[in-house]
């Protein structure tokens, strides 16, 4: 597999929203389209944040503070405030830009599939945005590596 280059498997044209799109023509778009998860871009094609369907079912789970206790004067937090704060700017957005992931790891066409592989185990995603020259090219996706893989098992 490591010949094989993300331009081989990538998916392109790319259905992406803007950082204005409601949440609710967010969930339009991909129950449509049948996908998880898309980009978010600017008016120049470039990745400004991605977004997906478990940016969406925040707003619907419940909102739990982080439990805490309390010694002498100070409070310690038992869990991530940091967590906390961002679900709940994600429960209550309504455009995309309000939910959307904007620390976005992009790669290049010309990458090779085993490291982008390496890449989203390791960062724990399942979509990353083909980007060249910082304009939006295409997506690769865990589905797309997986069939490149089965591919080349027959």
């Amino acid at each position: 597999m490591d010949e094989l280059k993300v331009r081989e498997i990538m998916t392109a044209p790319v259905i992406t929203v803007k950082p204005d799109t409601t949440v609710r023509e967010l969930a339009d778009i991909l129950a449509q389209n049948k996908i998880s998860g898309v980009p978010v871009v600017d008016a120049q094609d470039r990745v400004v944040g991605m977004v997906s369907e478990a940016d969406i079912i925040l707003q619907d789970a419940d909102l739990h503070f982080p439990y805490y206790i309390q010694f002498l004067e100070s409070v310690i937090y038992l869990q991530s405030v940091h967590k906390f704060e961002e679900r709940f700017r994600k429960a209550f957005g309504s455009k995309v830009s309000e939910i959307m992931t904007e620390d976005v790891v992009s790669v290049t066409a010309d990458e090779s599939v085993r490291d982008v592989a390496t890449l989203m185990a390791d960062r724990d995603v399942n979509r990353l945005p083909v980007t060249e020259n910082g304009r939006l090219v295409g997506i690769v996706t865990r589905g797309d590596i997986v069939r490149a893989i089965a591919q080349q098992k027959t």
